[in-house]
């Protein structure tokens, strides 16, 4: 199982939302980038960076961070958070981003996804579904869709997405542990690879997690129980 920090940042801040929602913030760090070094030197062997700003507001104000993340470290890192055309992928990817996640963009501009995963491969798209009861919702989490989460997934995988990133919004950041039981049934429905987010809140969580790796559950972001304290990144990589 390979466990992935997240850094969420907004206004160019390290912050921590509670089930997506603007209003439930926290800040936990005013230098992202050292976050990020602290990461690496922790063991980390991936970064997730996710641009609230971006996803609330369909245009970023952390661009300069995340190219200043970029430079700092040399672990692959995948981000996420209001990349909505294909200009969007072709500049993050130019950044020096791994790979990026798209959602709501999967949702409202089908073309130009199949577009990018024809341009940059399956190797550098993935397919982010944020999940409320089993819908997707998607720009930031604010609006749902009437979209069967795994089926959506299925459509995507027969278009070309090999991975998708799972979260159960109703678990993140309330350190509530992983809905273990979506996460199954959606890795089972789905057939794709899932990575899973949301909740987790101990190292006993990710060792729960691991035991869906048979269904291809392989790896887990951990946020807000590492700004916590609750798991220790050393503990876990």
């Amino acid at each position: 199982m390979l466990v992935i920090p997240a850094i969420d940042l907004r206004e160019g801040k390290c912050v921590r939302l509670a089930q997506g929602e603007a209003a439930r913030q926290t800040v936990y760090g005013e230098e992202p980038v050292a976050v990020a070094r602290g990461f690496e030197a922790a063991g980390a062997r991936m970064l997730h960076l996710v641009d609230l700003d971006g996803a609330f507001e369909g245009h970023s104000a952390n661009l300069d961070v995340i190219a200043a993340i970029r430079e700092a470290v040399a672990l692959p890192i995948e981000l996420g958070g209001g990349i909505r055309t294909l200009a969007d992928i072709d500049h993050r990817l130019k950044l020096g981003i791994d790979s990026v996640i798209v959602g709501t963009m999967a949702v409202r501009d089908a073309e130009a996804l199949r577009q990018a995963l024809a341009r940059h491969g399956a190797a550098r798209i993935q397919l982010g579904i944020d999940a409320r009861e089993g819908k997707v919702a998607v720009r930031g989490w604010t609006e749902e869709t009437p979209l069967d989460a795994a089926a959506f997934a299925r459509h995507w995988r027969m278009q070309g997405i090999a991975r998708v990133i799972f979260t159960d919004i109703a678990r993140d950041g309330m350190l509530m542990g992983p809905n273990l039981d979506a996460i199954r049934a959606f890795a089972r429905e789905s057939g794709v690879r899932v990575t899973a987010s949301g909740g987790v809140a101990s190292a006993a969580d990710i060792r729960r997690l691991a035991e869906l790796e048979p269904l291809g559950v392989d790896r887990v972001i951990v946020g807000k129980a590492l700004y916590e304290g609750r798991i220790r990144l050393e503990e876990v990589v």
